[in-house]
């Protein structure tokens, strides 16, 4: 059964630095025998969670508000073996997508047996200048109440550039997102080892 991988770009540019970043990791990861899919988060009108507790009634493993596919999201989320989440840093956090993401998926998740439990996931952060460690931190921090695994790379995981396609001129931000995803798919084949026959 093949080991997949979900990213989510959260920036409003699909084809921005965030995703340029996103690609590098994906790329490695496709080398080392990963599936992965990348899915646009940024852009969409997310509202977030309103703290109405229906997904711990029902538990059906979804929210309750379903507006503009953030179910569709969680079922990709929910399926893959890993996950990514990227963002630009906007006032040094994440998108209000990433979060209204972040908000929802989680209080889906805690309601329901924590379903994120045991998954890998990275965040992947571009950034012109600063703050990029306050985005990362809230993305990490989401995936470790989530009870997930978190690989880590020789640096955090960031890209610094300004206009869509400068992150890929930062030679250390490559290179910390190819060894991100050497890293991850380590972290996968160990966590789904394949079966003997």
């Amino acid at each position: 059964m093949a080991i997949t991988v979900v990213a989510l770009n959260g920036s409003p540019r699909p084809k921005g630095n965030t995703y340029h970043s996103l690609k590098t990791v994906l790329d490695t990861l496709e080398e080392e025998g990963i599936t992965s899919e990348l899915l646009q988060l940024g852009s969409k009108k997310y509202s977030g969670c309103k703290a109405c507790f229906k997904c711990a009634e029902i538990k059906n493993r979804r929210c309750a508000k379903n507006d503009d596919e953030m179910n569709f999201i969680i079922e990709h989320v929910l399926a893959a073996d890993g996950i990514l989440i990227g963002s630009p840093v906007y006032f040094s956090n994440v998108t209000t997508e990433v979060k209204a993401f972040i908000d929802r998926c989680g209080m889906v998740a805690k309601m329901n047996d924590d379903m994120l439990k045991g998954k890998a996931g990275a965040a992947v952060i571009s950034v012109r200048r600063a703050g990029a460690t306050f985005a990362y931190s809230a993305v990490n921090f989401f995936f470790g109440i989530s009870q997930m695994i978190i690989p880590c790379s020789s640096y955090w995981n960031l890209g610094i550039g300004m206009m869509p396609g400068d992150v890929e001129k930062d030679a250390e931000g490559v290179e910390t997102f190819k060894t991100l995803g050497r890293n991850m798919a380590y972290l996968l084949k160990q966590i789904h080892p394949p079966a003997n026959n």
